[in-house]
């Protein structure tokens, strides 16, 4: 109980900071007016602009869509896997004020950049559902109280595991502590069946993904990467244990060194491949590890848990994407009826049935019918409820770049996890906060 209830402090704190830095402007001027929203007018062919579409679903949904608006058809533009390459290409047509970007799908993370610089429009709350919601989906689609995208889905990170492996082991229950996943490793991987796989691994590629673990890791450990002042919290001994736990798995051989090139989808393959115990990701590998087509090795032998944390159960970073309307589109009135479509309470229900990814409607959390389907809903709402958003600072893109750069030298033990931590916490002192 000492760790949760550390985390739920640390998430106050957090949403505070989070406030905070989303409000910074470095012009010292606090009284900033609320945005416009402005006309949504112009019906007629928009695009969807999203990532890799790792489900196979998407021409599905946008065919329901053109079959009943022949006029208004969306065409789907797919980027690439990697959300840091989608940001710059967001970055780079917004710069342009090309009209070719439509609708975009944007990560939870970039809401305050985007709105700040005016690449996509603020949104009239009232025409969606957003009451529906869980708050903290909600509010991370927000900048300074407005909202500029909505909620299409929600991401929290969850603990997979070899449920028969545990059972060979003689472990009834998954691990809620790093020491305890460490030592329930130490004897399944003696297990016959276990020969040659590696205990654990999350997504430690240089990129979005890793730092989301790093995040985690701090915070699950009662840390913060930003404090309610608004400053680095690094030199904390919460975020140092935490972030030591992470770079200890890597030096131990807990985590394979083959880990530091994971990103979701290299990680999901050897997860279902069965070369990992545990694995931490998100809730659309559920559906795709359970497949009966031959493509999973792991079908029906895992289940989820929460993350571990240091003396107990840990929290994940808040993960998601929002549907917004790019300022530079035409045809904005059937944006705005796009995304209302995408985004609808049956339009989720029918995502989570095909996909399993988190809907953002809290009753889809307690449908009968969904929990019997899907077991661990209860527990991802709980997760989703205690995650912590990730800095949601105006110059988000040098922030993550700096997270990235010092937790990669240290997992790769070019730096000692202190030399990490210190040199980071000198290069956000200038950027939280500022545009």
């Amino acid at each position: 109980m000492k760790t949760r209830a550390r985390i739920r402090a640390a998430i106050g704190v957090s949403l505070a900071t989070t406030v905070l830095a989303a409000c910074g402007t470095g012009s010292g001027d606090d009284e900033v007016a609320a945005p416009k929203v402005g006309d949504f007018t112009g019906r007629g062919p928009i695009t969807f602009v999203s990532g890799k579409d790792f489900t196979g679903k998407m021409p599905t949904v946008i065919k329901e869509w053109n079959n009943a608006h022949p006029d208004q058809k969306v065409t789907f533009v797919e980027l690439p896997e990697q959300a840091d390459q989608q940001r710059q290409q967001y970055i780079q047509n917004a710069e342009t004020q090309s009209d070719a970007y439509g609708v975009i799908s944007v990560d939870v993370v970039w809401t305050s950049e985007f709105a700040a610089h005016r690449w996509i429009e603020p949104l009239p709350e009232g025409e969606f559902e957003t009451d529906k919601m869980l708050d903290p989906v909600v509010e991370a689609a927000k900048y300074r109280g407005q909202l500029y995208g909505v909620p299409n889905y929600t991401d929290a990170g969850l603990l997979y595991y070899r449920t028969d492996l545990l059972k060979k082991a003689g472990f009834d229950e998954p691990p809620q502590t790093w020491d305890e996943m460490r030592q329930q490793c130490e004897e399944i991987l003696k297990v016959p069946e276990a020969k040659d796989m590696s205990c654990y691994a999350g997504q430690f590629e240089k990129y979005e993904g890793l730092t989301v673990n790093v995040a985690e890791s701090i915070q699950s450990a009662g840390g913060s990467i930003v404090g309610e002042d608004g400053k680095p919290a690094l030199d904390t001994p919460e975020a140092k244990e935490g972030f030591s736990t992470l770079v200890e798995g890597f030096k131990s051989g807990m985590i394979p060194k083959e880990a530091i090139t994971y990103q979701e989808e290299t990680g999901r393959q050897a997860f279902q491949k069965g070369d990992l115990v545990f694995h931490r990701q998100w809730p659309y590998q559920y559906a795709l590890a359970n497949a009966d087509d031959g493509s999973s090795e792991v079908a029906g032998k895992f289940d989820v848990a929460p993350l571990p944390g240091i003396d107990g159960q840990g929290s994940s970073s808040l993960g998601g994407w929002n549907l917004a309307v790019s300022s530079f589109a035409k045809n904005k009135a059937t944006a705005l009826d796009f995304i209302k479509f995408m985004t609808s309470e049956r339009k989720q229900r029918w995502s989570l049935d095909e996909t399993t990814r988190a809907p953002a409607y809290a009753s889809l959390y307690e449908d009968k019918e969904m929990v019997k389907k899907y077991p661990y809903l209860p527990e991802l709402k709980e997760s989703i409820l205690t995650a912590e958003p990730r800095p949601r600072v105006v110059r988000y893109g040098d922030t993550t770049a700096a997270i990235q750069d010092e937790a990669y030298a240290a997992l790769s033990g070019e730096k000692s996890a202190e030399e990490a931590l210190s040199s980071l916490q000198s290069r956000l002192a200038g950027l939280v906060g500022g545009p």
